[in-house]
């Protein structure tokens, strides 16, 4: 069973930078997308980057383009968020997700990590 756990939400200041992770257990393949997403509060879900397990090959949301940098590392099996210049409408808890490459939506998810960004 695929199991996610994320760490390194914090409270930061407009402009800085907080590193989030993902541990990831249970995968059985390397042809999957590691998703960020997040929420704020009375707002939906919404798709913040990914790459892909395999290939390395990133996609990122239009919002954090430039800002945030989504890596895996192999040997530690855990999919990273480096966020940098951040502002405050970056307030959200962030979800890391799993999906298998063309098996559909993401299917796995993480707890949640909580990111504040104070103005």
């Amino acid at each position: 069973q695929v199991q996610l756990v994320e760490s390194g939400g914090g409270l930061v200041q407009t402009g800085g930078s907080l590193r989030l992770s993902c541990a990831v257990s249970g995968r059985t393949s390397s042809s999957v997308y590691m998703g960020w997403f997040r929420q704020a509060p009375g707002k939906d879900r919404e798709f913040v980057a990914r790459i892909n397990w395999s290939t390395g090959s990133t996609f990122y949301a239009d919002s954090v383009k430039g800002r945030f940098t989504i890596s895996r590392d192999n040997a530690k099996n855990t999919v990273s968020l480096q966020m940098n210049n951040l502002k405050p409408e970056d307030t959200a808890i962030y979800y890391c997700a799993l999906k298998v490459i063309g098996g559909g939506p993401y299917n796995y998810w993480g707890q949640g990590t909580q990111v504040t960004v104070s103005s």
